[in-house]
């Protein structure tokens, strides 16, 4: 399995995103030049080349869903204002809102994610694996992998895509990146939910307030 150390080495060389780079070391048996080559054969650092682009274009798209209820504002960016305006950039945006109204992420990137939150997340993972007995060889890996489904979790780009679960969203960005041959970045969003971190009326209190009202 490929560590983060190749990982990382062979994302800033390629410029592409970290599960297609730990895909391309596995295909390539860890040799880096050999994922390099895998990356160009699929089209992805072709795609990635455009990464290095400027994207101050695009647009902030919102989204309500549920009656009202759960709401999404998200800003994706594109080389030029050409781009911004066709059907297929707008439908794109679109989707990705109504995936983070679905799917919940929490940052974009797993670049955004506070560190101290991470190692929170490690301790964690780290004592259910010693709870479960695991060996003490082979608990880092556990816990590698477990935080790597973590990140799966609450990052957008590493999320599976609702609309088609074989592909992340960061792929999609891929594929929409060569379909339109524009740099594109996805800058931040904000979800919201109606109520969300409210203290919650319980019954018996909705029902003395309705009884003091006189219904």
């Amino acid at each position: 399995m490929a560590s983060m150390a190749e990982i990382k080495t062979l994302r800033q060389r390629s410029g592409a995103g970290i599960l297609d780079c730990k895909k391309a070391l596995g295909e390539s048996n860890g040799d880096l030049e050999a994922a390099l080559d895998w990356l160009r054969t699929k089209g992805i650092a072709s795609a990635a080349k455009k990464a290095s682009r400027i994207a101050s274009e695009g647009l902030v798209e919102s989204y309500i869903h549920a009656n009202g209820k759960i709401g999404v504002l998200l800003e994706v960016n594109c080389e030029t204002d050409f781009v911004a305006l066709n059907d297929g950039f707008k439908g794109f945006v679109r989707d990705l809102c109504m995936h983070i109204a679905a799917a919940a992420p929490e940052y974009v990137s797993r670049e955004e994610v506070p560190e101290d939150e991470i190692e929170k997340e490690r301790a964690v993972q780290l004592a259910r694996t010693i709870e479960e007995g695991k060996p003490e060889h082979i608990a880092a890996k556990i816990v590698e992998g477990r935080m790597n489904k973590w990140f799966a979790d609450v990052c957008l780009l590493e999320q599976k895509y609702v609309k088609d679960d074989e592909k992340t969203i960061e792929q999609v960005v891929q594929d929409t990146v060569a379909t339109i041959g524009e740099n594109i970045k996805v800058r931040r969003f904000s979800r919201y939910v109606l109520g969300e971190g409210l203290e919650k009326r319980s019954d018996d209190f909705a029902a003395e307030v309705a009884a003091q009202a006189g219904v």
